[in-house]
């Protein structure tokens, strides 16, 4: 039996969280955690790149950066909506892999 933890688990538990949330304030929070981690998850990315690996990656790196900053002023319901489009994305993606 596999017990192991995939990432993509994680991350749809963490957009489920999201979406279950009834409380406004909350799901803002977890929406603004979120980018947190993705922000730094980028900026370790980039700082382990070096010449010319950096150059090659400098714009998929800021379009992430651009999509992270687009989440920013999103509303709870925006939020939710956003993380159900995530949820459903990795739906599919497990189910490609099948």
């Amino acid at each position: 039996m596999n017990t192991s933890i995939k990432t993509d688990d994680v991350i749809f538990n963490f957009f489920k969280q999201i979406c279950d949330e009834k409380d406004d304030a909350k799901c803002l929070e977890l929406g603004k955690n979120w980018i947190y981690a993705m922000e730094t998850n980028l900026s370790t990315m980039e700082s382990n790149l070096n010449g010319a690996d950096k150059l090659k990656h400098r714009d998929d790196i800021q379009s992430n950066r651009d999509h992270l900053d687009s989440l920013k002023k999103k509303s709870s319901s925006e939020w939710r909506e956003y993380a159900t489009q995530c949820m459903i994305e990795i739906m599919n993606h497990k189910g490609q892999q099948s």
